[in-house]
């Protein structure tokens, strides 16, 4: 057979219910969509609470570790600015003993423009450097959606994974992602 004849032959054992089908059902009963159970008001608005906290929580954390790479990443910059504007006559004009000695208004400028020439690689290098991090502690599965708070029986999945958001879990070397 011909590799045309193949392709037809394949094509015309296809049904048209075949292609409308993404994927086969899960088998295991945890895994099924079966009908769930809504809370009482009472213990809706106590999960609601208990998940807008845990949501709260994982937030402040993430934002405090964007500000923390960020400030390491970004401190070249923000030093060889500050002493930029620091020393130039027309902005602070300090009388530190190093803008009297070492830098002028050209010198000063060359820093100014310095520092802003290379924030915006620091800036992709910080960026990078959080979201491999947080791909790592996976704190984005951190966030808990509001159908636990109004049905029972939702999963905790950051349970089953090993631990709190699977940072016990081993960590995957086989995924990569370019930044």
């Amino acid at each position: 057979m011909s590799d045309q004849e193949i392709e037809d032959f394949e094509v015309d054992n296809l049904s048209d219910t075949s292609q409308m089908i993404p994927s086969l059902p899960p088998y295991d009963m945890d895994d099924q969509l079966l009908p769930l159970e809504p809370r009482s008001t009472c213990c809706c608005w106590a999960w609601t609470l208990l998940i807008v906290a845990t949501n709260s929580l994982v937030f402040l954390v993430n934002l405090l570790l964007v500000v923390a790479i960020f400030a390491v990443v970004l401190l070249p910059t923000i030093v060889v600015v500050y002493f930029g504007f620091q020393c130039h006559s027309r902005v602070l004009h300090s009388s530190a003993y190093y803008c009297k000695t070492i830098l002028d208004d050209n010198s000063s400028s060359a820093l100014i423009i310095l520092g802003f020439v290379i924030m915006s690689p620091l800036i992709v290098v910080a960026m990078a450097v959080y979201c491999s991090l947080a791909r790592r502690l996976r704190l984005f599965l951190c966030f808990q959606p509001y159908a636990r708070a109004v049905y029972k029986g939702v999963k905790w999945h950051w349970y089953e994974e090993g631990g709190l958001c699977s940072c016990a879990k081993e960590w995957s070397t086989q995924v990569k992602a370019w930044v």
